[in-house]
């Protein structure tokens, strides 16, 4: 049976960009149908899982902690950053310029008057670590939002579903589209299959079982369907081997297998271009999840400075590829040695400062958006967070022992295939500790966790005390195996400022607009070739509310 619909604009997928486009384009007064080929319990997609971090620039939150920020300093930091250097990039350049002036303009207080809040602690991620011009925040910028990622989506979460009551929206969940409807070179609709209803918890695989098919039309089709992390076929086929060397044969899944591509890979099929598909980002730090909610789930530890950091082969890697420096250097150093995996070196002492990881479900003192949660749990309690505990004790990445030679036994252990010598590990973990007795050092790791400590948001709750990593009153001493980690695509269709997509001419795909991952994050491919962290949820909201403004 053939279920027809017909619309002002359609949004498919229902994530977080999703959402934007579609409350932006209710405000229009547009009647706006919302497919996913996730149940009612998904809304909000990959939103949901994340830490709720966002890009912004010169915020009160900032001033109270004595962060000196500003539009120029942001945007050099971003170009910095992104490296455009493709003829193509003249879009992405343009919607980053966008984007910035965004993040230091009207974005928080667009979110402000919608409710959100944020940790008045701003986090220091990507510190590049290198020249003042290249990548990295100079910075701290990293607003957490209360409540995390669930605290970003409910705003526009709850407007949908308002607007389901009301009659200006409907929401058509288990709607897999398969093809765009083109007539007369105008993108006119969608069609697709129907799947069976699925009452799996978010993130969890759903069935693929078709009871059905359907046509819907519209006058605006926007896509917001994401990127391809869950398809790990599809990021090794666009794996940039020149740039980062061999794809890893290992990897695992920062997204739920849902995320896999194939709505691009329809638009493509359509004449819509696609461009930087090379570019993307992909974590250093990821830890098998010994609790999966997806197949192969992995999370990712948001670490501190202070870890020391080994390559499969057991050599220390030097600067920039330090522990949140930066990311792209550092797997492209890993993957050097011929292996996907890197460990960290730590003390008691340090996890219980430093680990924080990546999504609201790891983070439930911050989801819960209860200040005396956070107290509890991050000031007051004993050892780390609950979450880390957990992985310390059941995690199969880590382990725990009293002194250097038992925790070498241990990591060996785990790597039979590449046994790391405990007398290379014991010298250059001794020529570190012997820097630590001396308010000079040479050490750049050293020197850059007492720049840390200079930041008091990193000396409250992110930065350990400088300490010998053999220190036996810091102990016991802990190795965590670090696994690559897929997360987003920083490339994506081409779009122009107003989120409308293009044809490989740079002619305008008429009735065709794209917002979120699908889009690169904007232009296809906002970013370039580097992430400077909470741009993924900035660039959502941004894409998303640009495309519902103009379909």
């Amino acid at each position: 049976m053939t279920e027809v619909g017909k619309a002002d604009v359609i949004v498919v997928g229902a994530g977080l960009a999703g959402l934007v486009a579609a409350c932006e384009a209710l405000e229009r007064g547009r009647k706006v149908l919302l497919l996913d080929q996730e149940g009612p319990q998904s809304l909000g997609g990959q939103a949901h899982w994340s830490l709720g971090g966002l890009f912004m620039v010169d915020t009160p939150e900032q001033r109270r902690m004595g962060i000196r920020d500003g539009r120029n300093l942001a945007l050099s930091d971003w170009m910095g950053s992104a490296q455009f250097d493709r003829p193509e990039d003249d879009n992405p350049r343009r919607f980053a310029q966008a984007f910035v002036d965004f993040a230091s303009g009207e974005m928080r207080s667009w979110l402000h008057g919608l409710g959100l809040r944020w940790f008045p602690v701003v986090g220091w991620a990507e510190r590049g670590g290198a020249l003042a011009d290249g990548h990295g925040n100079s910075v701290p910028r990293f607003h957490i939002t209360w409540g995390t990622g669930p605290g970003v989506v409910a705003p526009f979460k709850a407007r949908v579903l308002d607007a389901v009551l009301t009659g200006g929206l409907r929401h058509v969940p288990r709607r897999r589209v398969t093809q765009l409807i083109v007539e007369n070179g105008t993108v006119c609709g969608v069609s697709g299959d129907i799947l069976a209803e699925d009452p799996a918890p978010i993130g969890e695989s759903t069935s693929r079982d078709v009871v059905g098919d359907f046509t819907c039309r519209a006058e605006s089709v926007i896509l917001a369907s994401g990127g391809i992390g869950g398809n790990h076929d599809l990021v090794r086929e666009h794996w940039p081997e020149e740039r980062l060397g061999p794809a890893p044969t290992q990897m695992v899944a920062g997204v739920p297998d849902y995320v896999d591509g194939q709505m691009q890979q329809t638009a493509i099929g359509i004449g819509a271009a696609a461009i930087n598909t090379d570019r993307m980002w992909h974590y250093t730090e990821g830890l098998k999840n010994w609790n999966p909610i997806w197949p192969n789930h992995g999370i990712r530890i948001l670490p501190g400075p202070s870890s020391m950091w080994f390559d499969a082969l057991g050599n220390r890697m030097d600067a920039p590829c330090l522990p949140g420096f930066d990311t792209l250097a550092t797997l492209k150093r890993i993957l050097s040695t011929g292996h996907s995996h890197s460990w960290f070196i730590l003390t008691q002492a340090i996890i219980e400062k430093e680990f924080a990881l990546s999504g609201s479900e790891q983070n439930p003192d911050l989801t819960s958006g209860r200040w005396q949660e956070v107290l509890k749990a991050r000031l007051l309690g004993k050892g780390a967070p609950a979450p880390v505990e957990a992985f310390k004790e059941h995690g199969e990445d880590f382990v725990i022992a009293e002194t250097l030679r038992e925790l070498v036994l241990g990591m060996n252990a785990l790597t039979p295939e590449t046994p790391l010598d405990f007398l290379h590990l014991l010298e250059q973990i001794e020529a570190r500790d012997a820097q630590i007795g001396n308010p000079f050092a040479k050490d750049a790791q050293v020197t850059a966790i007492r720049g840390a400590r200079a930041y008091r948001g990193d000396k409250l709750i992110r930065t350990a005390p400088p300490h010998r990593i053999l220190d036996e009153n810091k102990g016991p001493l802990i190795a965590v195996r670090l696994n690559i980690l897929t997360r987003k695509s920083l490339g994506g269709l081409h779009t122009d400022l107003q989120s409308r997509v293009l044809r490989p001419d740079g002619s305008v795909f008429p009735g065709l607009f794209a917002a979120g991952e699908v889009a690169g994050f904007g232009g296809g491919g906002y970013h370039g070739y580097n992430a400077l962290e909470g741009t993924f949820l900035g660039g959502c909201l941004f894409s998303g509310r640009i495309a519902g403004q103009y379909a």
